[in-house]
């Protein structure tokens, strides 16, 4: 199969000290102590192209001992980043979104080549990641503290208080593979500019962009050892990050099934853990179809359905079924899928073939249990069709399993309750949708439905982090976004000052 030039890691010729080349493949190093290190056990792994299965490059098989070696460099850095001046931190940061645009050219290739992402949606990743920064370093400008009187309570009426907000210290960043540039920002930005010190592993389908941003990093000035990026299996690396005590927090994004054993690994820590979603889209029987229609196509087929807030079951009142799936027909046949770097692509490939297996087998299982299959259900390589499946019952998995792909299944319910009881029946809780022209029904609906966000209206889409998102149930624990990110991050001092000697509390 004919590769493409995006299909392909091409990197500035300032960037060379960070990986060595032979035929024409490059092999990544690690990142620890600000130092470029080759592997401990001299081991590394092939990372494929989703396109066309073929290596792009090999990454570090980090292993624990890479790991420790990192957690220490990073503890030992704390007092670098705590006593830089905030605006100092800031003016990094806004050194690295400078150089985010200088390379953007090269990001976006990466994303194309390495996450197989379609090319308008590597692109907009570029932009929403410098648009992250950029709104994280506002943010950073209001970590305040709090002064509290102590004259309102009888036993504090000769104190004051001060409460401040203080870094955690080291933070272990667990970033996924559908967003491999905007996860890190999203995490390892709020992380520096509040005083810590970060470990990162980034997800082993798509390690390199998570080393080219620690190179940016390096190069807008960020003290050594204060990041460090050690890439390899989660269950060496990853566990080695969460259980380390001198790790004091742990910002995940991945699935249920991994992230629910994070707090016994984890023990005494903050923790923020996003994951799995199973967001359903409800619509009601005064919906603006037109505009449910489209807006929950977009929401089952951006990057492909592989995203923790995408529509993947739609709950439809039987009164405007067989309307809204007809409506929903047609665009799904509209969607363009094939390789990310050609024009006008929405779907692209899915990650690897155990992604792919997994989204065939939830398809196959509704049609065997009589599900009426309307659009798509077949693949060419690792490219699955956009699916539209109607009459799905609740028996199928699909109706309850997470996609991560870009499948739609439509369940026909009575009324709102119905809709409202079967979308509250999952074990997971991160978004969900309702379209509605009544006030009184959205909000109804928003207020009885059991997850973090609700949308109305339109998509789930969490954006650059504008506004908070997160789970409830399953779907994790903590919030995300501006300011929140930062929250997580942080943990609350308080200066007691007593009075009373000097007798001011008395007011004179």
């Amino acid at each position: 199969m004919a590769s493409n030039k995006l299909d392909e890691i091409t990197l500035p010729d300032e960037f060379k000290d960070f990986y060595d080349e032979e035929d024409g493949l490059k092999r990544f190093r690690l990142f620890i102590g600000g130092r470029w290190v080759r592997p401990g056990n001299g081991r590394y792994f092939s990372v494929k192209s989703p396109s066309t299965r073929r290596v792009l490059a090999e990454a570090p098989l980090g292993s624990r001992n890479d790991a420790l070696q990192a957690i220490s460099e990073a503890d030992s850095s704390r007092s670098k980043i705590r006593n830089l001046a905030a605006i100092d931190r800031i003016e990094i940061l806004e050194e690295a979104s400078s150089l985010i645009a200088k390379y953007e050219d090269c990001l976006i290739s990466i994303l194309v080549s390495e996450a197989g992402k379609p090319l308008a949606y590597a692109e907009g990743e570029v932009k929403a990641a410098r648009e992250r920064l950029r709104l994280t370093l506002e943010e950073a400008r209001k970590i305040y503290g709090e002064y509290i009187p102590g004259d309102w309570v009888d036993d504090t009426k000769n104190k004051f208080a001060i409460v401040l907000r203080e870094p955690v210290g080291v933070i272990a960043a667990i970033t996924p593979f559908n967003y491999p540039l905007f996860s890190p920002i999203a995490k390892i930005a709020p992380a520096l500019a509040s005083g810590n010190c970060v470990v990162h592993k980034p997800a082993s389908d798509t390690p390199i962009m998570g080393l080219v941003l620690a190179r940016i990093l390096q190069a807008a000035g960020l003290p050594d050892g204060v990041l460090n990026v050690v890439t390899g299996p989660g269950g060496e690396v990853g566990d080695t990050f969460i259980s380390d005590p001198r790790v004091r927090a742990v910002s995940f994004t991945g699935s249920t099934e991994v992230g629910s054993k994070i707090p016994v690994k984890a023990g005494l820590k903050k923790l923020h853990l996003e994951l799995g979603g199973k967001a359903a889209a409800i619509v009601l029987k005064d919906a603006d179809l037109d505009l449910a229609a489209e807006k929950i196509t977009l929401g089952v087929v951006k990057n492909s359905g592989q995203r923790c807030d995408a529509i993947s079951r739609a709950l439809v009142v039987k009164e405007v079924a067989d309307e809204l799936v007809s409506k929903l027909e047609d665009r799904f046949r509209s969607v363009k899928f094939g390789y990310p770097w050609e024009e006008g692509v929405q779907v692209g490939p899915l990650i690897n073939e155990r992604a792919l297996n997994h989204v065939a087998s939830l398809v196959e299982d509704a049609v065997s249990r009589n599900a009426v299959l309307l659009v798509g259900g077949k693949n060419h390589g690792l490219i699955y069709e956009p699916t539209l499946l109607d009459h799905v019952p609740l028996e199928a998995r699909i109706a309850w399993e997470e996609t991560f792909g870009p499948v739609l299944p439509v369940i026909r319910v009575r009324d709102e309750h119905e809709a409202v009881e079967v979308a509250n029946r999952s074990n997971l809780g991160l978004d969900s949708a309702v379209f509605t022209n009544s006030l009184y029904s959205m909000w109804r609906v928003a207020k009885t439905l059991q997850v973090g966000s609700v949308s109305v209206n339109d998509a789930p889409a969490h954006g650059v982090g504008n506004f908070p998102f997160g789970g409830v149930k399953d779907s994790g624990i903590g919030r995300e976004g501006l300011g929140y990110s930062i929250d997580e991050l942080t943990v609350i001092k308080t200066v007691s000052v007593n009075l009373a000697p000097s007798g001011l509390w008395k007011g004179r």
